[in-house]
């Protein structure tokens, strides 16, 4: 069965998901334009906006939802809520000696897009001094980008990357073909074929944190286990952030070992999924008891696995891929999504890490929910 039979198939899914998106997040839009949440509290999105909050890592995707939703029903509502976050994050650049790896997720979804978008040249600005902050985090003795400053849980952290980052660098990518300049994609590369040789396992699981000699480059100190379970387990997210960041980065230089690394890290969280109905785990090796779920991994590798169909060559691969992200938005909408106008987020059972934060709402995961659902419909916009 052909990619565009798998669509036809199941469009009325779709479509019926894209209004429920539409009809909820029209009015969520306009009730919390002037906050930039994280999760909801009694119904009611949190706010990330105020002092060093504005910092947290996750505050570009509530504007990046709505340039989302905005580029799938063209409603004002949306512009002028991702708008206005871009103008909340405006506050970030007063702590830039604070700023981290992060800074993709922060700007290349809100100011990246709305350049692309309206050929705002303020936007454009903003996201290129993000992109020359990653560029600044690159370790040129150790060949890779380094995560965060100072120290976590007393442990120096100078050498340290972590998968996310894999999701961050298309900011890098993007700035190469802006502004003429290779040296960012080169960077971007290079932190990739480290991240694909330290990160990314032989069976296709993830290590999420690596301790790298910051001094010589394929010198790996240790890993950690982050947020996972341990050290020798798979969290589920961030085999989520491998499989959709490789296929990004082939995406944008096209590099066939970006793609064979998406491919084998996406065989590898197909097979963990199928064995709970499409339901993610938090960690792929956690325990039996008790089960820890984490939806925003489903969302996340929902999106990288479409992107997967798109660029394969082999039929079989693109109704496999395309059928199991599927399979898993199918699954998670039916259980765990909320449509009622009592409740701010969609997607619940989100996980931040196996120590805390249990199934809970988190925006990203409404993020890539919307993502996912939007590739679906056909739209060929690549907020990455």
């Amino acid at each position: 069965m052909s990619y565009t039979n798998i669509i036809e198939q199941n469009q009325a899914w779709i479509d019926e998901t894209w209004q429920k998106l539409d009809d909820k997040l029209s009015r969520v839009a306009v009730k919390s334009r002037y906050k930039i949440p994280y999760t909801t509290k009694n119904g009611e999105h949190n706010d990330c906006s105020k002092g060093k909050g504005i910092l947290t890592w996750t505050n570009g995707f509530w504007g990046g939802l709505m340039w989302q939703m905005y580029v799938g029903t063209g409603k004002e509502c949306y512009k002028l809520t991702a708008e206005q976050v871009e103008k909340t994050l405006d506050n970030a650049f007063s702590y830039m000696d604070s700023w981290h790896h992060d800074v993709g997720f922060m700007w290349h979804i809100t100011s990246g897009v709305n350049y692309r978008l309206t050929g705002n040249v303020a936007s454009k600005n903003r996201n290129l001094i993000s992109a020359m902050s990653l560029m600044s985090r690159y370790n040129v003795d150790g060949e890779f980008i380094r995560c965060w400053n100072g120290t976590w849980h007393g442990e120096d952290v100078s050498g340290w990357s972590i998968i996310d980052c894999m999701m961050n660098i298309p900011i890098l990518y993007w700035a190469s073909k802006e502004i003429g300049d290779t040296r960012f994609t080169k960077v971007a590369m290079r932190h990739a074929d480290m991240s694909m040789r330290d990160h990314v396992r032989a069976d296709g699981s993830v290590n999420h944190i690596v301790m790298h000699d910051t001094n010589k480059p394929n010198t790996v100190l240790g890993v950690r286990a982050g947020q996972g379970y341990s050290e020798t387990s798979c969290w589920s997210r961030g085999a989520s952030w491998a499989l959709y960041g490789f296929t990004l980065s082939y995406i944008h230089t096209k590099e066939d070992r970006y793609l064979q690394t998406a491919k084998k890290v996406a065989e590898y969280f197909i097979k963990e999924t199928e064995k709970t109905a499409w339901l993610p785990r938090l960690d792929f090796r956690q325990p039996e008891e008790p089960l820890y779920y984490d939806s925003t991994a489903g969302a996340i590798a929902s999106c990288g696995l479409i992107e997967l169909a798109k660029n394969v060559e082999n039929e079989t691969e693109k109704e496999k891929y395309l059928s199991v992200a599927l399979h898993i938005l199918k699954a998670m909408e039916k259980n765990w999504c909320n449509w009622s106008e009592n409740e701010d987020s969609i997607l619940q059972m989100g996980s931040l890490m196996y120590e805390k934060e249990q199934h809970m709402p988190i925006i990203y995961g409404d993020y890539f929910f919307a993502e996912a659902i939007l590739k679906l419909k056909g739209t060929d916009f690549l907020a990455w």
